[in-house]
């Protein structure tokens, strides 16, 4: 989760919260294979997965091995599910980024995307940050995501986009949405994912239903295993609204809709100690599973661009609303 880009390293490495006992009535069951792709994604022969370095070349290797596996197709000009885009970092220098981006073809032509960034802070000062749940976590997901669905073919189009540079002021998903593979009028819904994978309170927020309301509905708040909030995406909040402050942001900025699936900051956030061993591996198993039921939910729903674009319109203008 990308909340202080703009704050020095310093101040960023220094931010966390405190840690109260796991209260929530996890399931207890453990996904095996998402928990062996943030187990690899956040071990040190990564080298923290930063933006432009042979950790994030490692990274993307494994992520295309992946969708390959699962049977993902790439766009046309994708090569290898590629997309390259150049930012400049705020020292001025020019940054070569990749986000992989690989689809599901649906029945319709709507499109969903779904994303997480894979890329992390690297090495600094010696020590290597392997963010396991900033955000290989995410990165999981998303491929837990994409299983299901190459074995279950989807109604629209989902698009599964593994962004890079995030962690730089969200450039991957701002390269995507200014050069997306698809018309970007057909895209319906971003549905992010950016640590989803500590949390000793048991509870997942997700935001975006603030400014999207009609997307209240295919959230499921009264699951047993985990906690469901919605939240953090009220504009009064501040600095506590997340709305901005991860991929998702880049969507939004284009009016596409959005849900964000994360945990409030916890002591590993932005430290060193933001490994494996560290992430809270049931509520993880469940808060990937809550995310796959909201994918499959919005899924459903066929016409899903024109509705939520209609429910946009009519909440702008509601004297304009059709009377019968």
């Amino acid at each position: 989760m990308k909340i202080l880009y703009i704050i020095p390293l310093a101040m960023m490495l220094s931010c966390c919260s405190s840690v109260k006992n796991q209260t929530s009535a996890s399931s207890g069951k453990l996904d095996n294979q998402l928990l062996k792709d943030v187990e690899v994604l956040s071990s040190d022969a990564y080298q923290g997965r930063k933006t432009g370095t042979k950790g994030a070349e490692m990274a993307r290797a494994y992520i295309i091995e992946r969708f390959q596996k699962l049977g993902l197709k790439s766009y046309p000009q994708n090569v290898n599910y590629a997309q390259e885009f150049t930012f400049n970092a705020r020292g001025g220098a020019k940054v070569n980024g990749t986000n992989i981006i690989g689809y599901i073809p649906g029945k319709g032509t709507d499109v969903i995307v779904v994303s997480a960034h894979y890329d992390h802070l690297g090495v600094v000062k010696d020590q290597v940050f392997n963010g396991a749940d900033d955000n290989a976590s995410g990165t999981a997901g998303l491929l837990k995501i994409a299983a299901y669905f190459a074995k279950n073919k989807p109604n629209n189009t989902i698009i599964f986009a593994s962004f890079d540079a995030e962690e730089m002021g969200l450039q991957g998903a701002k390269a995507f949405v200014a050069n997306p593979p698809v018309n970007i009028n057909t895209i319906a819904v971003n549905i992010n994912m950016d640590m989803i994978s500590h949390s000793d309170k048991g509870e997942l927020y997700i935001a975006g239903t603030f400014k999207y309301p009609e997307l209240k509905k295919y959230i499921d708040t009264n699951r047993k295993e985990i906690k469901v909030i919605l939240g953090h995406d009220d504009p009064k909040m501040g600095h506590d609204d997340w709305t901005n402050q991860s991929d998702q942001g880049a969507f939004n900025a284009k009016n596409i809709p959005f849900l964000y699936f994360g945990v409030e900051d916890h002591k590993d956030y932005h430290k060193e100690t933001d490994e494996y061993s560290t992430i809270t591996k049931p509520f993880f198993s469940d808060a990937a599973n809550a995310v796959l039921e909201v994918v499959k939910v919005v899924d459903k729903q066929t016409g899903l661009q024109k509705s939520l674009k209609d429910k946009m319109r009519m909440m702008d203008n509601p004297q304009k609303v059709n009377k019968f």
